[in-house]
């Protein structure tokens, strides 16, 4: 990294209300994504939903990235940023699109961010990050917060196929605290808009892949809507907002990074209510503000951890 490029980092540390303004504004993004991953399956199969979205997110960031004359990574990099494409975007999306032909877009994104609880254990074992007090009460409430979102129904009264799709996006949620942790031990260094861009291109090809694979005959609706959901999730949910995600790991401890994530399902929950008629219920309300709480707790010491 070099030396302008890294005052500019080190000053990013210390500027708490930015960092907390970037980790607000990407879960807000992330929250409105879930009502249009899951209305696009009104209009195509979940995989070429992927496909597009990921193609525009990854063209996009290539373009800034050419545009910035990055150039590309050096030849060390390019098997580890396969690797977090392969995780980070494929297995991800591949899984949580799949699962949302069963699952409510909101319940979606509450199992989806179980991914905190995944990302602070690997970040305990492999990245030697300490697990303060603080933190272990905030994520527990957290965590709790999220089983109260999903209330008794989680374990009783579902079909096969509910069981099957919540058990997808709990995997999804394992290879993204994975991916998480593999950033952090070998790209950490490069540029954010390279590892997204690249990463992102690779992740694509696989979703492309399977599509062509899986969803060859499926039917493709192209229309004012569908269009918009895949721009507005291209662009903005996945290639802006997963270059902000690469910069706050690389600005904050990643238990401290991934706990703040839990905003999301709350976002997720308020949108789905508001734009799919999904139920609003007070174990909802309830877990969404033991997750505030928690993310509370767990910001009790500094963003950044000397």
């Amino acid at each position: 990294m070099e030396k302008s490029s890294y005052v500019f980092m080190e000053k990013l540390k210390d500027n708490r209300t930015l960092i907390g303004s970037l980790i607000l504004f990407i879960t807000l993004l992330w929250g409105y994504a879930w009502v249009l991953m899951k209305e696009s399956l009104q209009y195509m199969g979940p995989f070429t939903f992927s496909s597009f979205r990921f193609g525009v997110g990854a063209i996009t960031l290539l373009l800034v990235a050419w545009i910035l004359k990055l150039g590309l990574p050096p030849k060390k990099y390019w098997k580890h940023i396969v690797i977090v494409g392969i995780l980070q975007t494929a297995i991800v999306f591949l899984l949580v699109m799949y699962a949302l032909r069963f699952v409510d877009a909101g319940k979606s994104s509450v199992l989806l961010y179980s991914m905190p609880m995944w990302s602070s254990l690997l970040a305990v074992k492999f990245l030697n990050e300490k697990l303060s007090l603080a933190k272990s009460i905030g994520l527990f409430i957290g965590m709790l917060g999220l089983l109260t979102i999903l209330g008794w129904d989680i374990w009783i009264g579902q079909s096969p196929e509910m069981i099957i799709g919540e058990i997808l996006i709990i995997l999804a949620a394992v290879s993204w605290a994975v991916a998480n942790t593999y950033y952090r031990l070998k790209l950490e260094n490069l540029s954010q808009i390279q590892v997204s861009a690249f990463q992102m291109f690779f992740g694509a090809l696989a979703i492309m892949m399977v599509t062509l694979f899986m969803e060859h005959h499926e039917p493709l609706l192209v229309n004012s809507k569908s269009v918009y959901y895949i721009l507005f999730t291209g662009v903005f949910a996945s290639a802006l907002c997963f270059t902000l995600w690469f910069l706050i790991l690389s600005l904050v401890d990643m238990v401290t990074a991934t706990i703040s994530t839990l905003l999301v399902p709350m976002f997720g929950l308020l949108f789905s209510s508001f734009l799919l008629g999904e139920k609003m219920t007070f174990g909802i309300l309830g877990g969404s503000g033991m997750i505030i709480i928690g993310i509370i707790i767990a910001q009790k010491k500094r963003v950044h951890d000397t």
